[in-house]
């Protein structure tokens, strides 16, 4: 019997390790090993065992990630040392006095030093307790010296590791981080609420915080929350395992805790006004969770003490760079609608003007009626509205306590008919999108022009929405073969163009009919048929001629190109109106084949991530140097690249590539081996 239970024994200890090394690359890597039906099995394992032999549960079995009972109250949780606040700076003058009052402290030893900057999540504070590298306790912050014990619910979070990796931990520590929502869990969220007949939450921070301070931790266990950490406590008298904050923070990672991205080491002060500019206005819009700022802290650990404490709840070796709100509440006085190039019925939020950001903000992007409808947005709603960096700003959903219960607003109807030619609507195989199917739509006419002389597409210079509206409105355009048949004269005789500028949007029109024909395919606007697929396709047909004889099945055979994209293409070119523009392209002289990537090269095979803005070359001409050179360029970073070529204001590509061990190169080095 003893050698029968220590053989489950065993076995309970390895499906605690697959597992937990399961959760470790699906949350924290995003590299599953394994498949969602394979983790569950071993799930359902380990509990059938633990079971049938309670003995056989410890401290940190997966298992107890959703099995606890609900607790009748909740337990107060004295912290190590106390979760202290941050002092604020709300400009780069406010930094600089700052670092002003500590240098006077601590000496040039801080500029010497450097700084380390932090991601300042938009969550939950909490601590977790972990005893020989095994979680025993979590808790919320509370007043910064007692929080309340929040053990069970925090050990749902599948980003918080029941036991550490590795064996370089102090014996009792505090691991401090942030508990949040992202925004793509909070919005399905609120929308499954929505179809059950509940009540949305009002923000991801309140939600999350709500979440784990829930009796039951199946609750909590239903809620998509995250987890980010930051620091680390450890008993008086003890010493934190690392020397620098940057350090810290590697440190924390290899233990297998999730770390915010993009966080940094900068050198001088200058290089952390550079940095949060940076995450403010460009980063900040690509995050799936709020930040509400940026956190700088003295990098070197050794100089915290000297620095001391402001009032026993502020340290004077971190602060927090404070950023313009980016999410307000204001209220949705319309919603309207424009036709986009495809014929899509796109609807568009009209706001009481608001500041977001640092920007006024007057109008919100809807995606579809089916998004409409599922957040049960209405005419007269006060909204929640998200805006970052130069991201279109977008409605998160209503504030459904402020409507007037005794006169709620009416529910949105979708239109039945096209707004710019009145045609009939029709549905098609995205959900919640109408569509104008009439090909010669005014509304589809100019969007599909804008499109055509876009950057990635035509790439016509000067040829902006206005001047087309222009033309438009002229009657000197009606679809894009009349771009070609334009004259110098007739542009200087439209307002505000003058002579010059008419001989030089010629000369651009002329200039684009030597694009290849994946750039032209792409700029015909076919519904779904993007950037590469329009490429990839180019390169397998390399006519015109032989992809408008081609089949959808013809089409589908070409390697990456699906069903959705297959059948779009066949049907467009199944329509005489758009066989019909081809026609009139070819007969103006615009290119109809596509130059065949060399099959060899100096980088043939190597599969190459392009990230930032290069020095000389455009995303284009780069994507164009690697495939000339027998390379392909992809949107990913994984251990399968072969190289990343980083360029200025380069973003989480970079730090993956970082965090992989995949080679960096700059353009210049780029240049180097493709001439060798």
């Amino acid at each position: 019997m003893a050698d029968d239970l220590a053989a489950l024994a065993a076995r309970a200890g390895t499906l605690r390790e697959q597992l937990e090394r399961a959760a470790y690359e699906y949350y924290v890597l995003d590299r599953p090993s394994i498949s969602d039906a394979e983790y569950d099995r071993l799930f359902h394992e380990l509990r059938r065992l633990e079971e049938e032999h309670p003995t056989l549960r410890t401290a940190d079995s997966p298992t107890l990630r959703v099995g606890a009972e609900p607790a009748t109250h909740l337990v107060k949780h004295t912290h190590l040392v106390p979760m202290l606040s941050l002092a604020n700076a709300f400009d780069e003058a406010e930094l600089a006095e700052w670092e002003e009052r500590i240098v006077r402290l601590a000496g040039d030893d801080v500029r010497r030093s450097g700084y380390t900057c932090e991601l300042k999540i938009d969550g939950a504070a909490i601590s977790l307790s972990y005893r020989e590298g095994v979680l025993v306790e979590g808790a919320t912050r509370g007043n910064g010296t007692i929080g309340e014990s929040v053990t069970a619910n925090l050990r749902t979070i599948h980003d918080i590791p029941l036991r550490l990796r590795g064996s370089d931990h102090a014996f009792m520590m505090e691991v401090r981080g942030e508990v949040y929502m992202p925004f793509s869990g909070f919005e399905r969220m609120n929308e499954e609420r929505i179809a059950a007949g509940e009540p949305v939450f009002a923000n991801p921070r309140n939600a999350a915080a709500g979440a784990l301070r829930q009796l039951d931790p199946a609750i909590t266990a239903g809620r998509p929350l995250r987890f980010f950490g930051y620091a680390v406590a450890v008993p008086d008298g003890e010493d934190v395992p690392a020397t620098t904050q940057h350090e810290l923070l590697e440190l924390l990672a290899s233990w297998g805790i999730p770390v915010a991205p993009h966080h940094c080491r900068c050198a001088t002060l200058d290089d952390v006004h550079r940095w949060a500019h940076d995450v403010e206005h460009r980063v900040r819009g690509t995050l799936d969770f709020a930040i509400d700022g940026a956190v700088v802290k003295v990098d070197a650990l050794g100089l915290w003490p000297d620095l001391g404490v402001v009032g026993g709840r502020e340290p004077r070796y971190a602060i927090a760079r404070k950023f313009a709100p980016d999410i307000a509440e204001t209220r949705l006085l319309a919603i309207e609608v424009n036709v986009g190039r495809t014929g899509t019925i796109n609807p568009y939020a009209v706001l009481q003007p608001v500041e977001i950001g640092g920007a006024q903000v007057k109008l919100a992007t809807l995606h579809n009626f089916d998004l409409v409808a599922r957040k049960d947005l209405r005419v007269g709603d006060i909204v929640q509205v998200k805006r970052a960096g130069e991201v279109i700003p977008q409605i998160i959903g209503p504030v459904p306590d402020q409507r007037d219960p005794s006169e709620p607003p009416a529910p949105f109807v979708p239109p039945t008919h096209c707004p710019a030619c009145g045609t009939a609507l029709v549905t098609g195989n995205e959900q919640g999108m109408l569509y104008c199917p009439n090909f010669e739509c005014p509304g589809r006419r100019l969007e599909g022009l804008v499109h055509f002389a876009s950057r990635g597409a035509m790439d016509i210079r000067g040829l902006s929405y206005a001047r087309l509206r222009q033309l438009v409105d002229a009657d000197l355009v009606r679809d894009a073969a009349d771009l070609y048949d334009l004259t110098a004269q007739q542009l200087a005789d439209l307002e505000r163009l003058a002579e010059k500028s008419a001989d030089a949007l010629v000369a651009a029109i002329d200039a684009s009919r030597a694009q290849p024909l994946s750039r032209l395919l792409f700029a015909l606007g076919v519904e779904h048929v993007g950037e590469i697929a329009a490429r990839q396709i180019a390169r397998h047909f390399g006519s015109m001629d032989a992809l408008a004889a081609a089949s959808a099945d013809d089409i589908l055979a070409i390697h990456g190109i699906g069903d959705t994209i297959a059948n779009s293409l066949a049907s467009w070119f199944s329509n005489p109106n758009a066989r019909r523009l081809v026609r009139r392209l070819a007969e103006r002289g615009v290119t109809m084949t596509e130059p065949q990537a060399s099959s060899g090269g100096a980088l043939k095979g190597l599969s190459i991530v392009i990230t930032g803005t290069l020095p000389t070359l455009s995303r284009e001409q780069a994507i164009a140097l690697v495939e000339a050179n027998g390379g392909r360029v992809t949107s990913g970073v994984s251990k399968k690249t072969s190289f990343v070529v980083v360029g200025a204001d380069a973003g989480s590509k970079l730090d993956k590539a970082r965090t992989l061990g995949v080679e960096t190169i700059d353009e210049a080095e780029l240049l180097r081996r493709v001439a060798e």
